[in-house]
């Protein structure tokens, strides 16, 4: 027997008519998945004609791409993106995104990553030592304006689950 959520199938968005009521001068993130429950995240990006989402890594998730408007490229494999182009970005890749000449639109999806917690260990859990120096107390400069993501990257130029360049 499988487990279920009690959530129940339903529509969440019309891709098309979320880009059509954002206008064209709307970029970033215009959708996100935030049901309650959910295992996955996904994101509905758009971009400016020529826009530049910088090259990036996503360390620990994989992420599906697809493209649902304009088009673009994506290096170092020079890899030409196109509306229903499906690109699978496997965790560890390099990758940037250059929109096209009528700009870009896609929706990523990947599994969710956990939130970030602050507690204490189990009773009986021994920690390593902290290195020297240790991490910064304040994760803030790798939270991105756009989508909230938490980068991993200590310096973070664009975020890579929406593009969004960081202060």
């Amino acid at each position: 027997m499988t487990e279920t959520t009690g959530a129940r199938p339903h529509l969440l968005a019309l891709l098309r008519e979320r880009l059509a009521a954002a206008g064209d001068a709307e970029r970033g993130a215009l959708w996100r998945l935030a049901e309650d429950g959910r295992e996955l995240d996904a994101n509905l990006v758009r971009l400016a004609p020529g826009a530049v989402v910088g090259e990036h890594r996503e360390s620990v998730l994989d992420v599906l791409l697809v493209v649902v408007a304009g088009s673009g490229r994506v290096e170092p494999e020079g890899l030409a993106l196109e509306e229903s182009a499906v690109l699978w970005l496997p965790r560890g890749s390099h990758r940037s995104f250059t929109a096209g000449p009528h700009g870009l639109a896609y929706l990523t999806v990947h599994r969710r990553r956990p939130g970030l917690t602050v507690g204490s260990a189990p009773p009986g859990t021994v920690r390593a030592a902290e290195p020297a120096g240790g991490e910064p107390p304040c994760f803030m400069d790798r939270v991105c304006p756009g989508c909230g993501r938490v980068s991993e990257d200590p310096a973070p130029v664009y975020c890579s689950r929406c593009g969004e360049e960081y202060p």
